[in-house]
């Protein structure tokens, strides 16, 4: 059984290294028009997650820094984390032989195993990076399938709540996640009132300085169960990993368009080297799969998006069982091509004016495609600029009269390497061709066309 040092406790909870480059704006909140994420200070936020489900589970602090420096040197700002993880996690002991609960009661929580969140937090803050704090894995609450046992009712529910807003109510990089993967309500349950419960215990012990959503099962969403809750700060959806090219633009629209409006993500799309519907048989999603995605998830009026990899949320080792055939170890996963190239995407994104843009792919005049060839669009703020997601390298038509500039400069920009090829400034026309520098699957493009007046820089940079 390892032990945690003295020594890496206090390197690791020293708050004087901590840096204030994000925390000094501020709390995290929503825009006023509803569909965005700002700090109090007014600078936009684009949510760029990890799924590191198991994170405070199966690694060592060491590990977890390691983890941590990979993700933030990338871009990322959001790791989604379980405090009682999936895989029986009630009774499986952390790396520390420490179980989360004494005699699996949520009103005795063990402190010794909450010392590695508190530490884990304060890295990710020295990082400038949220937790995506889970109170619970779902299957806690409603079991349906997995190890569970469920321990929570409305009670416990509110108690342990509170217990963990106390406990993190002074540290500012805390997004909280109910859910788990489950829904809330089913034909047989409803287990909305034991949610209700924690979600009013943490706001409680936290004196409403809280930011709250929903983690759905796949191919669902938040808004199928909390459409007026007004602890519900924003919407969540999972397009999940059973099917290629899920219309996860369509569902964004949908839940966008929903009021009160709230900010709507995709928590969990395909992952990176996952097997297709869970049977390595079906072959694997890579990342190609995971760019369309996660481009037309944003381009649709995400405000941001959750890359994950099937080796690294359950942070497989040789210590772990394999679940779903990961093929690599966590640590040789790091690096894999789509964690770099959604971070690509968040740099493009934060390269333009980022809020009050407008989803629109009605400025495709022609060149739209189906499924795996749906082209997904936006314009920004005051028609500025427009982004075009080609996920297929083709000729398209766009319509730009909804700019009132003269001239234009548009580009090519690579999702896969963040190259940029200008095409050049170009008198507006109302109707303007462009062919992408590759063409046909595997070939996806994002054409900028900023307004000349403008003077944006490149793309992404």
């Amino acid at each position: 059984m390892k032990q945690l040092s003295v020594f890496t406790l206090c390197i690791i909870l020293n708050v004087n290294l901590i840096a204030q480059s994000l925390w000094g704006h501020g709390h995290l909140k929503v825009t006023p028009d509803g569909h965005s994420l700002e700090f109090a200070d007014g600078t936009p936020f684009f949510w760029l997650g990890d799924t590191g489900w198991e994170l405070f589970h199966r690694l060592t602090l060491e590990e977890i820094k390691a983890y941590l420096d990979n993700r933030a040197a990338k871009g990322f700002n959001v790791i989604q984390a379980v405090a009682l993880a999936e895989f029986n996690g009630l009774k499986i002991p952390n790396q520390y032989g420490e179980a989360p609960l004494q005699n699996l009661d949520p009103t005795k929580p063990n402190e010794k195993y909450f010392t590695v969140i508190d530490s884990t937090i304060h890295m990710a803050r020295e990082r400038n990076m949220f937790i995506g704090l889970l109170p619970t894995w779902g299957d806690k609450v409603m079991k349906m399938w997995g190890t569970g046992p469920v321990v929570f009712d409305s009670v416990n529910a509110y108690n342990y709540g509170y217990w963990l807003g106390n406990r993190y109510k002074d540290d500012p990089n805390i997004i909280w996640i109910l859910g788990g993967d489950r829904p809330a309500k089913t034909d047989t349950s409803d287990t909305r009132p034991v949610w209700r419960r924690m979600a009013k215990g943490i706001i409680d012990a936290t004196n409403h300085l809280c930011f709250i959503t929903y983690h759905p099962m796949g191919e669902s969403s938040s808004t199928f169960f909390w459409k007026t809750e007004n602890w519900l700060d924003m919407n969540m959806l999972q397009s999940g990993h059973s099917r290629h090219d899920i219309q996860v633009w369509e569902w964004i629209t949908r839940d966008r368009n929903i009021q009160p409006f709230k900010p709507i993500l995709d928590g969990e799309p395909n992952y990176e080297d996952h097997p297709v519907n869970w049977n390595d048989k079906n072959g694997y999603f890579r990342a190609y799969d995971v760019r369309k995605q996660t481009y037309r998830s944003v381009f649709a009026g995400g405000c941001g998006v959750t890359y994950g990899n099937q080796c690294m949320w359950q942070f497989y080792s040789v210590r772990e069982e394999k679940i779903a055939f990961p093929e690599r170890y966590w640590s040789e996963a790091l690096d894999r091509p789509g964690a770099y190239q959604v971070g690509y995407l968040k740099k493009l994104i934060e390269s333009r004016p980022m809020l009050n843009h407008t989803p629109d792919s009605s400025v495709i005049v022609s060149g739209q495609g189906l499924k795996g060839d749906h082209i997904e669009a936006f314009r920004g703020a005051g028609n500025g600029y427009a982004m075009i997601y080609l996920p297929v390298g083709k000729t398209i038509t766009i319509n730009t009269s909804f700019m009132t500039c003269n001239e234009v400069i548009a580009w090519w920009y690579n999702p896969k390497n963040e190259g940029v090829k200008k095409i050049g400034k170009l008198e507006r026309k109302d109707q303007m061709n462009f062919t992408s520098p590759t063409t046909g699957i595997g070939n996806d493009w994002v054409l900028v066309i900023d307004d000349a007046t403008k003077n944006y820089g490149e793309p992404g940079r």
